[in-house]
C-alpha cells in the first residue's frame, strides 16, 4: 500500500512539473528574420548597419584613388570596434558581419586580425619542423594591410514612464596605416521607440 502511494506521489509531481513548463513554445525561424523583442541592439541591427556602412565605404573616392595609384586592390584589416553604449553589446558578431561584407564585395583584400594571426603563426612555426619541404609555408611572407577599419557603438536613452527612446550611433573610420590619414568616415544611426504599459524604466 505504501509503495503504491509513493508511486502515485511521484506521478503527481511529474504531472505538475510538466504542466508548469507547458506554456513555453519554441519556433524555428530563418536566421535573417527581423526580430525586435526588447528594443535593444540585436542581430538585425548588426547585419543591417554592417551592410550599409560597407556599401557606403566601398562607393567613396578613396577606393578608386588607391587602385589608380597602386594598381591593385587595397588590403584591409578590422581593428577595434568599441562598445561605448549603455548596454552590454558583444561586438564580435558585428565585426564578423563587416568582414563578411568586405570579403564578399570583392573590391578589397582582407587579412586576419591580430587574434587570428596568433593561431595561424603557431601552425606555420610548427610546420618548419614537422611539415615536408614540398608543403611547408615560409615565414615572413604575410601580406601587410594598407588600411585599418576602427569604430564604436554608442547610445543615448530618453525614458519616461511606459516609454523609452534609444538612439544608437555607429561611427567608423578607415585609416591609412602608413601615413595615418583618415580616408573615410561613416556614421549610421538607429532610433528605437519602445512603449509598454505599467512599466517604469
Amino acid at each position: 500500500m505504501r509503495a503504491k502511494l509513493s508511486l502515485l506521489i511521484i506521478a503527481v509531481v511529474f504531472t505538475v512539473a510538466g504542466c508548469a513548463t507547458s506554456g513555453v513554445t519554441v519556433e524555428r525561424t530563418a536566421a535573417d528574420t527581423q526580430t525586435d523583442l526588447s528594443g535593444r541592439w540585436n542581430d538585425t541591427d548588426s547585419r543591417l548597419v554592417a551592410e550599409e556602412m560597407i556599401r557606403d565605404m566601398s562607393s567613396r573616392p578613396w577606393l578608386g584613388d588607391f587602385r589608380a595609384a597602386e594598381g591593385r586592390k587595397p588590403v584591409l584589416i578590422v581593428g577595434s570596434i568599441r562598445n561605448k553604449s549603455s548596454e552590454h553589446i558583444d561586438t564580435t558578431p558585428f565585426v564578423k558581419d563587416i568582414e563578411r561584407e568586405l570579403i564578399n564585395g570583392g573590391q578589397v583584400t582582407f587579412v586576419a586580425n591580430p587574434e587570428e594571426r596568433v593561431g595561424v603563426r603557431a601552425e606555420k612555426e610548427d610546420q618548419q619542423f614537422e611539415a615536408s619541404q614540398e608543403t611547408i609555408k615560409r615565414l615572413g611572407e604575410e601580406t601587410g594591410a594598407d588600411f585599418m577599419l576602427i569604430g564604436s557603438i554608442s547610445s543615448q536613452v530618453d525614458a519616461i514612464e511606459g516609454k523609452r527612446a534609444t538612439l544608437y550611433q555607429v561611427d567608423m573610420e578607415l585609416i591609412n596605416i602608413e601615413n595615418m590619414e583618415k580616408v573615410w568616415i561613416g556614421t549610421k544611426k538607429i532610433k528605437k521607440l519602445v512603449e509598454q504599459s505599467k512599466v517604469r524604466w
